[in-house]
């Protein structure tokens, strides 16, 4: 999904390129009207950027993984990595966070010293039958750490 965006962004960069003179109505300046298109270009170019991250979560064990990671030049580059690895009896609570385009989910950790530790993932790209996956395997664990036996 993410690389078909950026196929339009680039093929819609080149017909605007070809008819520059159909924005010429924006501004008299040519300077101007290059501008703002590339500034357009630049924020939708960030924008998919920002949201495009891949989510793996792994709750199989004792442990519970969860893992960020940059979906574009992930191969070349892991400067986006985001890896958190705890015990399932240290999740003190979770939040799911739905904003226009872009959803987060929020881990609070308990640590050695009794503190809570935030942990924020992109889950952008989850499909919404992952999510509820998710949430269920996250409730169960409060659930466990509550009621221990």
């Amino acid at each position: 999904m993410i690389v078909s965006v950026y196929f339009i962004l680039v093929v819609f960069a080149i017909v605007s390129a070809i008819l520059f003179s159909s924005f010429r109505h924006l501004t008299s300046s040519p300077i101007l009207t290059f501008a703002i298109i590339i500034l357009f270009f630049a924020a939708v170019f960030f924008l998919v950027h920002r949201v495009s991250r891949y989510f793996e979560y792994d709750s199989d064990g004792s442990k519970v993984i969860v893992i960020n990671r940059g979906l574009l030049l992930a191969e070349y580059a892991n400067y986006r990595e985001h890896i958190v690895e705890f015990d399932k009896d240290r999740l003190a609570a979770f939040k799911f966070n739905n904003f226009l385009l872009y959803r987060t989910l929020d881990l609070y950790i308990k640590d050695r010293k009794g503190g809570k530790k935030k942990e924020t993932f992109n889950i952008s790209l989850v499909p919404k039958k992952k999510r509820r996956y998710i949430r269920q395997s996250l409730s169960k664990m409060i659930k466990m750490n509550a009621n221990p036996l």
